[in-house]
């Protein structure tokens, strides 16, 4: 695979300009000029691998689409054992209403769908790392899930240390657990601020070339290739699962976005595999940023709103960069109207917390299912997309997919109330709640930052 960066000419040919391999990219983080990193170009799948699909299990479809994407980098052997032992927990898709499937993604160690592309993201770098290099420092900034799943792919692992950047008082405490409560090789670092503003930090250490060097310093976020291209995987899941049983129905999926990784790898599953995914939802709070600039409002990145889906709270998602490049902008400023392209793959949608609640008790009524906020967000634009409402372009034949971030019982405080009972805590929840927590709280500047990435040497 070779990479380019978002600060390259959109569609730029790999004969034309510098390029990466994935390995490069992968210890990078992002590329130098201060782009991210993007496939120059990625072949479709080929039809004797999707023609397999259908009788493969999760992990079995993952290794098909890794091997397609890294093959020619990365040896069989290393490659699969990354992708069974980062998918060792089922990942199951089943209706929860007619014509409504939901994608639950929370099975993993952590309960969120970011252990997937963490776990691989960590086995591939310990297992392509340079043991003989000094240790190596992720820096990963969370508004919730990204911490507690990076913190415990990479917990323990030889070379690698683990800063987990966060707003102080705006993650669930149950998040909180996950990442401070680890110890060893991983130290939380609690910042006075909003995500965005964890978001500016990390970006300014990674710019700082002294501060970088020193440290040995990558990402974890999203704008790390090596956690975004595993996401990839669920998609042609979702896409498997559902041909078996209905392969001509339309299929729209719908993406809980606060940072839009998700969805730029749901993009690149179907733009440049090749899957036939109809359309998708960009669904989100009222930090509806992406949904105006979509909507034809132009972009104008704003301080974030606290809400009850705290994960999307963000007023600039950094892969937009990648979602624009991918339809044909390059550089990181925006035009006031988005691509005819883009705007016809892609529809914004943006929910209230009281619309939010609503969503959470209504399905628990109907149903007797237990959904997070993000989640919850999620199915409002996925049922306004496929037909609940007047003049909406689908039909009964469509079928649509949401995607389920995170358990219920990691948001317990916001979903029981609206329940009315309590919800079974997972183990991998449960077995932190009661540890001590450490953290070390800064204020938002570099320098504050600094000071504690300078403490590793």
């Amino acid at each position: 695979m070779h990479l380019i960066s978002t600060r390259s000419e959109a569609g730029q040919h790999t004969a034309t300009g510098r390029t990466w391999t994935f390995r490069e990219a992968l210890f990078l983080g992002q590329a130098p000029d201060g782009g991210l990193f993007v496939p120059a170009s990625v072949p479709p799948l080929p039809d004797e691998d999707r023609a397999v699909l259908a009788d493969l299990t999760f992990p079995e479809r993952a290794f098909v689409v890794a091997r397609h994407l890294l093959g020619r980098e990365v040896p069989d052997d290393i490659l699969r054992e990354a992708v069974h032992g980062a998918l060792d927990f089922p990942v199951p898709l089943h209706e929860i209403e007619p014509g409504i499937h939901m994608l639950e993604l929370f099975h993993g160690p952590t309960h969120a769908f970011k252990d997937i592309g963490a776990r691989f993201m960590a086995r591939m770098m310990s297992a392509l790392r340079d043991t003989n290099a000094p240790p190596l420092t992720i820096l990963a900034a969370t508004s919730g899930d990204t911490g507690g799943a990076v913190a415990r792919a990479f917990h323990d692992l030889p070379g690698i240390r683990v800063v987990i950047l966060y707003p102080l008082g705006k993650v669930s405490p149950r998040q909180e657990a996950q990442f401070t409560t680890l110890g060893g090789n991983v130290t939380a670092v609690a910042m006075r601020g909003a995500f965005d503003d964890c978001q500016r930090l990390a970006r300014q250490a990674f710019a700082d070339p002294d501060l970088s060097a020193r440290t040995r310093l990558t990402s974890a976020n999203s704008i790390n290739i090596g956690r975004l291209l595993p996401q990839t995987f669920y998609y042609v899941h979702a896409w498997a699962e559902l041909a078996r049983t209905a392969p001509d129905s339309e299929l729209v999926l719908s993406i809980p976005s606060g940072n839009f990784g998700n969805l730029t790898a749901g993009l690149i599953a179907h733009r440049a595999l090749g899957m036939s995914l109809a359309r998708f939802v960009a669904a989100t709070n009222e930090n509806s940023v992406v949904p105006d600039y979509l909507a034809g409002r132009g972009f104008h990145p704003r301080p974030s709103r606290p809400t009850i889906s705290s994960a999307m709270d963000v007023g600039y998602p950094s892969n937009f960069r990648r979602i624009r490049h991918m339809f044909g902008e390059a550089g990181d400023d925006t035009g006031e109207c988005p691509p005819d392209s883009l705007q016809t793959t892609v529809a914004g949608s943006s929910w209230t917390d009281r619309e939010t609640r609503d969503c959470i008790r209504d399905l628990w009524r109907r149903r007797g299912i237990a959904i997070d906020p993000h989640t919850a967000v999620g199915l409002l634009g996925l049922r306004h997309e496929l037909g609940q409402r007047p003049g909406a372009r689908d039909g009964p034949g469509a079928r649509g997919v949401v995607l389920a971030t995170a358990h219920p019982a990691k948001f317990a405080e916001i979903v029981e109330p609206l329940i009315g009972q309590p919800i079974t805590v997972p183990p991998g929840i449960a077995r932190v709640l009661d540890r001590p927590r450490h953290f070390v709280e800064i204020v938002p500047e570099l320098g504050a930052l600094g000071e504690v990435l300078a403490g590793f040497r």
